[in-house]
């Protein structure tokens, strides 16, 4: 009976991590976090076994289980400041980033989207080229001028120009998933 059980185990694991482990990897940036996470279901899943509780639907159960694990993660972490950058709102009021973003007070889901879209924020930064990235830190995040970086760099205004303008399409294109994602739910 209990090599039986280990058998049906072993075969909802060897069916089931790819796409778990995929599920976790797009919510949680840390490959070791979500290791840890696939790691914890799984365990819970073969001491739910042990203990002979039912599951009716193991997919459903697993993904329930990643889903919670990942919410508790973020619970534990402390929100890191992204900076001090501003933004021109609609009506003229500089924004920070921190208010374009979901209050870390409003919840453990609004804490963990908020994370999520700091860390995929930046991981998106980090990808551009050094040139687009530098362009685009100065004029998003420092808010200075095209004027004072020409002046700065001996870049002329309309080659920063450039670079911006693909370092905005490049993050558009990398961080659409994530916006259709949020956007849904």
């Amino acid at each position: 009976m209990a090599l039986e059980q280990d058998q049906r185990i072993s075969e909802v694991v060897m069916r089931e991590q790819s796409r778990l482990r995929n599920f976790i990897r797009r919510r949680v940036p840390d490959p070791r976090d979500a290791e840890d996470i696939l790691q914890d279901v799984f365990y819970k899943l073969v001491e739910a076994n042990r203990l002979l509780m039912p599951i009716e639907h193991v997919t459903g159960w697993l993904f329930r289980v990643a889903r919670n694990r990942i919410i508790d993660v973020f619970r534990k972490k402390k929100p890191e400041s992204f900076s001090e950058a501003a933004v021109e709102g609609e009506d003229g009021e500089m924004l920070q980033l921190e208010d374009l973003l979901p209050s870390p007070d409003a919840g453990p889901e609004a804490f963990y989207a908020r994370n999520v879209l700091l860390d995929e924020l930046e991981l998106a930064i980090e990808e551009l080229p050094e040139e687009q990235r530098e362009v685009f830190v100065a004029h998003e995040l420092e808010g200075r001028s095209f004027k004072e970086i020409a002046a700065e760099t001996g870049v002329s205004v309309n080659t920063l120009l450039s670079r911006k303008r693909y370092a905005v399409l490049h993050l558009r294109e990398r961080l659409q998933s994530m916006y259709d994602e949020f956007t849904k739910a």
